[in-house]
C-alpha cells in the first residue's frame, strides 16, 4: 500500500506515514483505568501537555466514562467537565490536535466552539448531526463499529456470523451517511471497536483481520491500551497491561495508524525500536548512550 496522506483536521495535519499517538485525557472520576488520578482541570491540563511532550500528536478528552451498566452523564455535566480542559490546553499548547471522546451533538458543538479539531465517536454515529457539526467545521470524526446502545455491554458469542465482515459492512455504510450529512470523506476515521460489543475472542477475530478494516480507505484508530481482551488474555487489571499493550502495538501498529494510549511514552520508545530494528530507520554510526543514561542510582 502507499503511505497515506496526511490526515487534516481544521488547518492541523496528522503525519501517519508512521502511527501517531493519541494520547488519553480522562475528565471523569469513574473511569475504568485511571478514575480520579486527576481529579482537576489543571491536573488534566497539565497530563495533557505531559502526555504531548512524551510524543503524542493528539490529545483525545473524555467527559463521560465508558463504563456499562450505569447512567449516561447530563450533557450539561459532560460539557463541564470537556470545554475547561480543552480551553486550557489549547491555551497552552496552540497547536496541538485536541479530540474529544463524545457521541451526543450538544456536546461536539460545545467543543468545537473550544477549537476541538476531532471528535472520537464510539457510538458508531448513532447521532448523524455529529457528521453534520464536524463537516461544517472541518473538524475529523472518527467512526467506531459497535452494536451497543452507550453505556450498555453486550457479550453474545453468537451475535456475530462473520464478525470482520459486520464491522467492514457497519463502517462503509456509516461513513456513507456521514458524508451525506456533509462530512468529508478525508477527514474520516474508523475504529474497528475493540471490546465494544464484542467478547475478546471476538475482539482478537477483528484485530487479526484489520487488513478488510484498512481496505476502506480510511485511517485506523486502534484502541488497545489496557482493554479487556488483553486482560483476558493476560489475567490482569487495567493498569497491570501495558506488556500486553504493547504487544498487541508491535502486532497491529503500521502507516495510517493511529495508536489511542494512556501510556504514551512507553509506546513510543516501542515504535522507536521496533523501527530501527526492523530498518525503516537507521541508528547513526556515531551514535553512543550519554554518561548518564548508563546506570540509575
Amino acid at each position: 500500500m502507499s503511505p497515506p496522506p496526511p490526515l487534516v483536521v481544521r488547518g492541523h495535519a496528522v503525519d501517519l506515514t508512521e502511527p501517531a499517538l493519541m494520547g488519553i485525557v480522562n475528565a471523569t472520576p469513574d473511569s475504568f483505568s485511571d478514575g480520579g488520578l486527576h481529579p482537576t482541570t489543571e491536573d488534566r491540563v497539565g497530563l495533557a501537555l505531559e502526555l504531548a511532550e512524551q510524543g503524542a500528536a493528539i490529545i483525545d478528552v473524555g467527559g463521560q466514562s465508558g463504563i456499562t451498566g450505569v447512567p449516561e452523564v447530563a450533557v450539561e455535566e459532560e460539557i463541564a467537565r470537556v470545554v475547561p480542559v480543552v480551553e486550557g490546553i489549547l491555551a497552552a499548547a496552540p497547536g496541538l490536535v485536541v479530540s474529544v471522546d463524545t457521541y451526543r451533538p450538544a456536546v461536539v458543538e460545545a467543543v468545537l466552539a473550544t477549537g476541538a479539531a476531532l471528535i472520537n465517536d464510539v457510538s458508531g454515529l448513532l447521532h448523524p448531526e455529529v457528521a453534520e457539526l464536524c463537516g461544517s467545521a472541518g473538524a475529523g470524526l472518527v467512526i467506531m463499529h459497535t452494536r451497543a446502545q452507550p453505556k450498555h455491554k453486550v457479550l453474545y458469542p453468537e451475535l456475530y456470523g462473520d464478525v470482520v465482515a459486520d464491522v467492514v459492512a457497519f463502517l462503509r455504510q456509516r461513513i456513507d451517511v456521514a458524508v451525506a450529512r456533509g462530512m468529508g470523506r478525508e477527514r474520516i476515521v474508523v475504529d474497528p471497536g475493540p471490546d465494544f460489543a464484542k467478547t475478546p475472542a471476538q475482539t482478537v477475530e477483528v484485530l487479526r483481520g484489520l487488513d478488510r478494516v484498512r481496505a476502506l480507505g480510511r485511517p485506523v484508530l486502534l484502541a488497545l491500551s489496557r482493554k479487556d481482551f488483553v486482560g483476558a488474555i493476560t489475567a490482569r487489571p487495567p493498569r497491570a497491561r501495558l506488556g500486553g499493550t504493547l504487544a498487541a502495538v508491535g502486532a497491529l501498529a503500521g502507516p495510517g495508524t493511529i495508536l489511542r494510549v494512556h501510556d504514551v511514552d512507553a509506546v513510543r520508545d516501542y515504535l522507536a525500536v521496533a523501527a530501527v530494528l526492523s530498518g525503516r530507520t537507521e541508528l547513526p554510526a556515531d551514535a553512543r548512550l550519554a554518561d548518564d543514561l548508563r546506570w540509575e542510582r
